[in-house]
């Protein structure tokens, strides 16, 4: 697992475009929680779903690589990790700068060295933190969150 900072996750955030990678179909998912939020925050959210065309009246990509303009970066919801290293593959070869990745469910070689890969070509990435926590304004539930992660010592400095 890949240390986050609070630097890039900062910066992450200061990406205006944000691609979100796994975003469910279902409106009642935790993703399109996620996507609401960024998207009230101001935020052009580009969903990315092979299974989809639209999700939340937002036109959805099947691959990262076909978002016109290219984003910056990119939030990947796909938990599964062999869904997620092909997202991370999607990333580096799209040149995405900024990776989030918000759960992946095991840690395997391949994802390692895909992590490897994203860094060599100098992509920032986030792993594990809860994006809750640290977009503008949270609500009381994730400041609460936040401040039991600083309270036991696991938000990033």
């Amino acid at each position: 697992m890949v240390d986050a900072s609070l630097e890039d996750i900062t910066k992450f955030l200061a990406c205006k475009r944000v691609a979100l990678l796994g975003v469910s179909r279902k409106p009642q998912h935790f993703s399109r929680a996620l996507l609401s939020e960024f998207l009230a925050k101001g935020y052009d959210v580009v969903p990315v779903n092979p299974n989809a065309t639209e999700i939340a009246e937002r036109k959805c990509f099947a691959h990262v690589s076909e978002i016109t303009p290219p984003v910056e970066a990119a939030l990947l919801l796909t938990g599964k990790s062999e869904v997620t290293n092909l997202a991370l593959r999607e990333c580096n070869e799209a040149g995405v700068r900024h990776i989030w990745i918000y759960r992946c469910t095991e840690d395997s070689e391949d994802h390692s060295h895909l992590l490897e890969d994203c860094q060599r070509r100098g992509a920032a990435l986030i792993e594990g933190q809860c994006p809750f926590m640290y977009l503008p304004h949270p609500a009381f539930i994730h400041r609460a969150h936040r401040f039991v992660s600083k309270m036991v010592g696991s938000y990033p400095v």
